[in-house]
Formats: C-alpha cells, sequence, structure tokens
C-alpha cells in the first residue's frame, strides 16, 4: 500500500474482523481474543495505521457509542442523514445508536434515559422539548442536528433562507401569482425557517403572501392530501411551495391525477434534492441541502468533543437552488 495512509474501516476489511474490533485493539481496551489481537495489530504494524484525533477523543470516554434522535425514520432524508452520521462515527471506532421516538407521549424520557449509555446525542430539531434538551446536555454532549443552538448546546443546520430566493422566482420570473405554502411549522425549526423564508420572499416581489401554510407532515401521503385541498375547483394555486421533495412529489401524483398539467396548470416546488427530483417527469424545481454532509458534520462535532473554547455554535451548511421543469424553467 505504500505510504497511503489507510481508515480504521480498511483495516477492518484486510484483518476480517469489525471496525468496533480495530478500535478496541488500536487503542488497548475491551476484550478481544488473543489470536484476534495478533492478526489485527499485524495488518496495523504492516499498514502504519494510527486511530484519528476523533478516535482518541472518543477513546477517553467510557462507552464507544453515540447515538442519534429523530421524530421519525422513515424516508430518504433520514437516510443520508443517518449515513453521513454513521459513516463519520465509524471511523472514529463509535457504534451508533438510531432512535426513532415516533412523536410517542414519552419520547423525552426515552431520550433521557438513553444518555447513560452514550458518550453523546445528535437531536434533530423539534424532536424533544428544550427543557429536556437542556436536561440531556446536562448529562452528555449534545448537538441539535437541523435546528438553532440553545443556550450552549451547539448546532448543526442548512440555510432554509434560500426559500426566499425560490419565491421571489416564481412570483418575478414567472409570475405566478396566489402561492401556496405546504408544510407544518409547528415543532420543526426546518419548516418554521422555510415558512419565513416564503414570507420574506413575497415581501421583497412586494406581493402578499398566503395569510398561513397548508399544515400536513412531511410524507409523501401528506402531499397527496395537499393537493386534494389545494387543487379542488376552479380557484387554485399558480404555483406551491412544499417545504420538502417528499411532500413535494405527492402534491405532483396528486396534481397530475386530477387532469392538470405541471408547470402549465400550477408549478410545485420542494426543498432537499433528493434522487427521485431529477427523475420523475417534469423534474422537480427544489433547494438542494448537503443532507449527508449535515450527518457527518454533526458526528465530528459530538465525538471531538463540543462546547470547548473557540467551538463555533452555530454551523450553517450551503444550500443551492435548482430549477428544473416543474416551474416552468427548461
Amino acid at each position: 500500500m505504500g505510504n497511503q495512509r489507510l481508515t480504521v474501516r480498511e483495516i477492518a476489511e484486510i484483518a476480517g474482523v469489525s471496525i468496533a474490533t480495530v478500535s478496541r485493539v488500536s487503542r488497548g481496551i475491551g476484550q478481544v481474543s488473543p489470536e484476534t489481537r495478533e492478526r489485527v495489530l499485524r495488518v496495523i504494524e504492516e499498514h502504519g495505521y494510527r486511530p484519528s484525533q476523533l478516535g482518541k477523543a472518543l477513546a477517553e470516554r467510557k462507552h464507544g457509542a453515540v447515538a442519534m434522535v429523530f421524530p421519525g425514520l422513515s424516508g430518504p432524508y433520514f437516510s443520508e442523514l443517518i449515513q453521513g452520521f454513521e459513516y463519520e462515527a465509524m471511523e472514529a471506532g463509535a457504534s451508533v445508536h438510531i432512535v426513532g421516538t415516533h412523536h410517542r407521549a414519552a419520547a423525552d424520557d426515552d431520550v433521557l434515559a438513553i444518555s447513560g449509555r452514550v458518550d453523546g446525542i445528535a437531536v434533530h430539531g423539534g424532536t424533544i422539548h428544550d427543557q429536556t434538551l437542556r436536561r440531556l446536555a446536562a448529562e452528555v454532549p449534545v448537538v441539535v442536528l437541523a435546528g438553532r443552538p440553545l443556550d450552549g448546546i451547539p448546532a448543526v443546520r442548512a440555510d432554509n433562507s434560500k426559500v426566499a430566493e425560490l419565491t421571489r422566482h416564481l412570483l418575478l420570473d414567472h409570475g405566478y401569482r396566489r402561492l401556496a405554502f405546504v408544510g407544518n411549522p409547528d415543532g420543526s425549526p426546518d419548516v418554521t425557517e422555510r415558512w419565513e423564508a416564503f414570507k420574506q420572499g413575497h415581501r421583497e416581489a412586494r406581493i402578499p403572501a398566503p395569510k398561513g401554510p397548508l399544515k400536513v407532515g412531511m410524507q409523501q401521503s401528506d402531499g397527496v392530501i395537499a393537493a386534494g385541498e389545494l387543487l379542488t375547483g376552479r380557484r387554485h394555486p399558480g404555483a406551491i411551495v412544499c417545504a420538502n421533495d417528499e411532500t413535494a412529489l405527492g402534491v405532483l401524483i396528486g396534481a397530475l391525477g386530477r387532469g392538470l398539467k405541471v408547470p402549465e396548470d400550477v408549478a410545485i416546488t420542494g426543498f432537499d434534492d433528493v434522487a427521485m427530483s431529477s427523475l420523475v417527469r417534469p423534474g422537480l424545481t427544489t433547494i438542494r441541502q448537503p443532507v449527508r454532509e449535515l450527518g457527518a458534520v454533526t458526528a465530528r462535532l459530538l465525538i471531538a468533543g463540543v462546547g470547548g473554547p473557540g467551538a463555533v455554535m452555530d454551523t450553517v451548511l450551503t444550500t443551492e437552488l435548482v430549477l428544473r421543469g416543474s416551474c416552468g424553467c427548461p
């Protein structure tokens, strides 16, 4: 392999063991059979492997595990987040606990209960109450994922203000009127910021915004429901701005099912730029956010130790407007 420095994942593959085993052997911790330890040490010596700084930080703790807490686990958005987070954590030799609260009544208590079994927790914004988040941060390092910092608890999020640019594009470049926003800001920092940016775009275009959003969930089936409410009758919105791509794809299905043409009869846009957005016809105009990077950056912050001197409390990742056929662009 020459002087190329291998990752813990590659060392594990060569030795035929798990990443966690390589981590334990390289740091001299945990129980590993003598035969396995000898094999791993031989591979480490041959390839000059050294644990990463993140791994060293993790080794100073006691569980070798971190957790991610989400309101739910379905759909491509959460899948991408988990992949980014898990890759970084496993590179550092940490196992990952995935917790979906699914809006259970006892969700806050469930999250507090796992704090004693992990060395850090990433909590998706809006999943638990702020008071619970503060209690959790008093017990274990915490990073808010897709939310804003809270009382010294750092956050990693995407720039949702790009929705204002999208809104101006629909109003000024295409001349659409009577825009609708589909998404529920209640309990979701991301959707709240996107709704506020939607209104900001109207103010900048000097056109009145609708009084409120159509509050539905974030899944494709919710978009189909939204289409039924918005596109029944002759007087429907000229363009629909959805809080995420899954909802937008559902609205698109609902519109086409009613015999409407997109974008001739109604324009539809989303947020995320999931893979399906570029595959449907017309392609979905959306805002691309680096979902996998969100998870990766969160993991690196969590494992390296958060809240120390000079720590960045609010990490905002860049988003990009992606114009496709569903808004009327070529």
